[in-house]
């Protein structure tokens, strides 16, 4: 138990420590890490756990220069990395970093390393210059990825791998989804205005914010007259697209962003499956939300004799598990936590997963294959090879969104079932 303030800087910088010491072991932050730190310094930590994470490179970097050894405490190693991420983002306090940093490493280890920290970022700070230069002049370490992931950038967007890493990198943007059961988006966007919140129209029903604000600020959440939702997400429901009435399976349907913005088109015979019950409670607290309605299901979508009628369906949207490659600056820690050798499980449970898919889709019907990869292997490529296997299939549309400043990096592929 922390002896800190939890209003205090010491504390935020301690908690993002240990939370981003549980993921450089192996643990994700969608495991509900950030949901074990005090409420009213949630905030605060989760921006240093982001954004550490996300410069985890240049950190590690930094560290090897600074440190005569390796640390063997790992969650000193941890705070050094998060408060280096803080001096460079915080310039204009530095001394309060340092010494709220001091602070937090007086809770580890007994207290131990509180003149290691010290040094180590006056250090730093003595140094910043040429270690900003080293770093810059470093082309491997400046990306911030592991090599193998840019080595595999590098062979598919030989052109546009750069773009990709930067946007990695940076902070995601924040896309709106209207309601339009509830209102229209020139309506809604007339609110943001009065909020004092500046967003621009993208898509069918989106709106992208200038900044990014909390969803306690958003005019109506809580009502059900907005969602957050990336606008490239936003593609897989206007690119399905089933006809009002239609049988509709959404087969990895959690959180329930895309089966709402299906809903919200119009009337659907929708059901939607996720593998854990405690997602497909996540489905119908967002349908809740919003005002709308669909069976849900916990269901392994392979295991078609634990779930399906034999009535098959209009229209599926396949939302696969992926690497997240797409979306790494929302997951920082997936670029270190993927292994490339998990590229090929994913690509295995994806190839189990559409062709199961593929059996309870009527003749006729339409299958969106949905991914939020960059990595071919996931994507065009595990395409290519299901349309082996399936000579019924044909490839009515496809599009590889790279990640930018307006979206994230997402892959759709629209199969039609032939007679």
């Amino acid at each position: 138990m922390s002896r800190l303030p939890l209003n205090s800087l010491a504390y935020a910088l301690l908690e993002a420590a240990r939370i981003d010491t549980a993921v450089l072991a192996g643990q994700s932050l969608a495991d509900g890490l950030l949901s074990r730190v005090d409420a009213a310094a949630r905030p605060a930590v989760q921006d240093l756990v982001y954004g550490s994470l996300r410069a985890y490179g240049r950190g590690d970097f930094y560290l090897a220069r600074l440190l005569e050894k390796p640390l063997y405490v790992d969650e000193v190693r941890a705070l050094l990395l998060v408060a280096l991420y803080r001096l460079e983002t915080r310039p204009d306090a530095v001394h309060t970093v340092v010494d709220q940093a001091v602070s937090a490493a007086g809770e580890i280890a007994g207290g131990n390393f509180r003149g290691l920290v010290n040094g180590v970022l006056r250090n730093f700070l003595r140094q910043q210059p040429a270690l900003t230069a080293a770093f810059a002049a470093d082309a491997g370490a400046a990306a911030m990825h592991p090599d193998w992931w840019l080595a595999r950038l590098q062979a598919a967007y030989p052109d546009s791998w750069p773009a990709i890493v930067a946007a990695g990198n940076a902070p995601p943007p924040m896309g709106l989804r209207v309601n339009s059961r509830r209102i229209g988006r020139d309506e809604y966007q007339a609110l943001l205005v009065a909020a004092g919140i500046a967003a621009t129209p993208v898509g069918e029903s989106g709106l992208a914010l200038d900044h990014p604000v909390s969803v306690d600020a958003l005019p109506g959440f809580a009502d059900g007259l907005v969602s957050v939702q990336d606008p490239g997400a936003q593609k897989a429901a206007t690119l399905l697209a089933p006809a009002p009435g239609s049988h509709v399976l959404d087969a990895c349907a959690a959180p329930g962003g895309k089966t709402a913005h299906l809903l919200e088109r119009s009337d659907l015979d929708l059901l939607a499956l996720d593998l854990k019950p405690s997602r497909c409670r996540r489905i119908a607290e967002t349908l809740t939300r919003l005002g709308l309605t669909a069976r849900i299901e916990a269901a392994d979508c392979t295991k078609l004799t634990t779930w399906w009628d034999g009535r098959p369906f209009d229209a599926v949207l396949a939302d696969v598990p992926c690497t997240a490659s797409g979306v790494v600056r929302r997951n920082p820690d997936a670029k270190w936590l993927r292994r490339e050798a998990d590229i090929a499980s994913f690509a295995a449970a994806q190839a189990r997963i559409l062709d199961a898919l593929w059996q309870v889709l009527r003749p006729g019907g339409k299958l969106l294959y949905a991914t939020c990869s960059v990595f071919p292997a996931e994507n065009g490529g595990q395409i290519d090879r299901f349309l082996e296997r399936q000579p019924q299939a044909y490839r009515r549309h496809e599009e590889q969104l790279l990640p930018t400043a307006e979206h994230d990096g997402f892959f759709y592929c629209l199969l039609e079932k032939r007679d």
